[in-house]
């Protein structure tokens, strides 16, 4: 639910995965119900690039026409000594910038490689820009943290409902 109130149940044979999914329900306030369960056996790319499909899909059908929503969401989240934002327009176009580096090639059982894949499948998917950028950071736990944070919070205004929205934020009429 896009105006839940952040519950979740996750599960993704992942933990470090299932940890950032969890932290982007409460911090969003949209409630995720989630089991995945995929060839990890092989790696984790297919289990990280479904979950970004699937949450995409279901977050831009629950968005509908897109009526009302503020459209546009930017959010900066400090985590410790790292600091992260992102900017997001949901504008039916996708769009990923992705701009983090990390020093080590896992945190925990999730290939640092994958969060960049994980944020161009949901922005494929829910059919918007997303603009992510690490400003600063050392510890790899938290440089995710704080990039999966400010997304929650940049997604969380952007669906938000503005009373002063009548139909569609475009002078296009159509999102």
């Amino acid at each position: 639910m896009l105006d839940g109130t952040g519950k979740y149940e996750v599960s993704t044979g992942i933990r470090f995965l299932d940890h950032m999914v969890e932290l982007f329900s409460k911090h969003s306030l949209i409630d995720v119900r989630l089991k995945a369960k995929g060839d990890l056996d092989v790696d984790d790319h297919h289990t990280v690039e479904d979950v970004a499909i699937v949450m995409g899909k279901c977050i831009d059908k629950a968005l509908g026409d897109k009526s009302g929503i503020n459209r546009y969401g930017l959010a900066f989240v400090p985590m410790d000594e790292a600091m992260a934002r992102c900017a997001i327009d949901l504008s039916g176009r996708s769009y990923c910038v992705f701009n983090a580096e990390f020093s080590r090639a896992k945190v925990n059982d999730l290939s640092t490689e994958m969060i960049e894949h994980f944020f161009r499948s949901i922005s494929e998917n829910l059919k918007a820009n997303v603009h992510v950028e690490l400003l600063y950071g050392k510890n790899n736990h938290h440089r995710s943290e704080a990039i999966f944070k400010s997304f929650a919070l940049a997604l969380r205004e952007a669906v938000s409902l503005n009373p002063r929205i009548v139909g569609i934020q475009s002078t296009k009429g159509k999102l």
